[in-house]
């Protein structure tokens, strides 16, 4: 059978299985790795196409279960001991009171690191009901402000599932993937700020009422004792620890004068085990928590992480059995020789194509990779393979419409309707789909670090 049929039936597998048979995530993409697995020939002594999806369900487990399994602990941390909030006030101070919309893009893309954009979302969400109520005008400023810092750091910067599966996928390393991530995210960032800033003045969204919050609470707010949490220094630690450490590490090798204690503290796993442990104590020293309480809401934060977990692992089992099709060299050989630029246009594709069919960034990202992949391991890259993740991550985050949980999310928490959410946070993030898309290409093309031939 065909490579390219092949990879139209596992899509549509993991596409149907999602958006029309409402399966799990992780059952969608685990049922198209048995689907693609069962219809690659292989030879009579490989394994069967169970073992071959069990082989890269492991590969995904024990690339990814630590660096998950405490980007989880730390974001549950960073919410538990208030050092979420004392980091957006402190970055509202910074920015001053004018200055409080560009305080929430900054503050959501720092959380978005760590944390889920769902979260970061209901984090922030009531702060800027609360300013709406104080100042009176500015609402849809505010929120698309806090979509544009969140959303982007979802899909670009590690350890977020989606980027580090990615990351992991294509050989990139993962201090590279952070440096990309924030340098491209910034640039997005601050063309979804601008696009705010344009929407914010064409319309205006009136503070409707909302189940979530009641006015009561958002007075409440306002009124908050921030003398019960943490200083800035000790919240942003477990954000800025990990990048300080693997980032140190690519920086000190690209410089050719490797540290030790970059060399040691600066892998991945060890980086992202201290940064959890900075996070369980600053719970335990602001909450006076004691170990069987600590043990619980870790216990939480590893249960809902363990779900991400079996989703990315079903994801490396996709593009593993995918990589058996042949699918990489059928389309390595239908690609012009020295225009392995087109491949970039192919990731951003295929992955915005993905995410508009079902829903989801993080799925769209580990379909995309998949098949974009074991491509880019077969043709001689004309730059540095973190420019394929970067655009997979920009290709997630169009066009997010009714079938996405956040496009629901952030009608709901804000009060939008429907039509107001699409015509302007799902603007939004095409805009700032497009602006990334276009800075990854000048990168590809001016600073392709293209890596030596092995």
């Amino acid at each position: 059978m065909s490579p390219f049929l092949i990879l139209l039936i596992g899509m549509a597998v993991v596409i149907g299985g999602v958006l029309v048979l409402r399966l799990h995530a992780f059952l969608a993409l685990l049922l198209a790795a048995l689907t693609v697995a069962a219809l690659t020939p292989v030879g009579p002594d490989a394994p069967a196409a169970i073992e071959r999806v069990a082989q890269g369900l492991g590969k995904g487990f024990s690339n990814l279960a630590i660096l998950i399994s405490m980007a989880a602990i730390i974001g549950k941390c960073l919410l538990d001991s208030g050092g979420a909030e004392r980091i957006v006030i402190s970055l509202r101070r910074l920015f001053g009171e004018k200055g409080t919309p560009a305080a929430f893009a900054a503050s959501g893309f720092t959380l978005g690191i760590p944390v889920f954009f769902d979260t970061v979302f209901y984090l922030l969400m009531p702060l800027g009901k609360a300013l709406r109520m104080k100042t009176g005008r500015d609402y849809l400023l505010y929120i698309l402000a806090i979509v544009c810092g969140a959303t982007m750091a979802h899909s670009l910067v590690p350890p977020t599932p989606g980027p580090l599966l990615v990351a992991e996928h294509l050989g990139v390393d993962l201090g590279v993937m952070m440096l990309g991530g924030i340098a491209v995210g910034a640039i997005t960032v601050v063309c979804g700020y601008l696009y705010a800033l344009w929407a914010n003045r064409r319309w205006e969204i009136p503070l409707r009422p909302s189940a979530e919050l009641s006015e009561e609470d958002l007075q409440a707010m306002q009124g908050r004792d921030e003398s019960q949490l943490p200083s800035f220094f000790f919240s942003i630690l477990p954000i800025l620890l990990p990048l300080v450490l693997v980032g140190g590490q690519t920086v000190a090798k690209a410089a050719g004068h490797p540290l030790r204690f970059f060399e040691v503290a600066g892998e991945k796993n060890l980086a992202l085990v201290l940064s959890a442990v900075a996070a369980m104590i600053l719970v335990m020293v602001q909450k006076r928590r004691s170990l069987q309480d600590m043990g619980e809401s870790i216990g939480s934060a590893l249960a809902s992480g363990g779900v991400i977990l079996l989703i990315t692992s079903a994801g490396t089992a996709f593009g593993t059995v995918l990589e058996q099709s042949g699918i990489a060299k059928a389309v390595a050989d239908l690609m012009p020789e020295g225009r392995s630029m087109l491949l970039i246009l192919v990731a951003y594709g295929v992955t915005a194509a993905v995410r508009t069919a079902q829903g989801s960034a993080t799925v769209a990202m580990i379909t995309a990779v998949g098949i974009v992949g074991p491509i880019a391991a077969t043709v001689a890259l004309d730059f540095h393979p973190v420019y394929l993740a970067l655009a997979i991550g920009c290709g997630s985050k169009p066009v997010m419409w009714a079938n996405d949980s956040g496009f629901w999310i952030i009608g709901r928490m804000s009060g939008m309707t429907p039509m107001e959410t699409f015509k302007t946070a799902s603007v939004q993030m095409l805009v700032m789909s497009a602006a990334g898309l276009a800075a990854v290409l000048l990168g590809a093309t001016l600073l392709p670090m293209k890596l030596p031939l092995p």
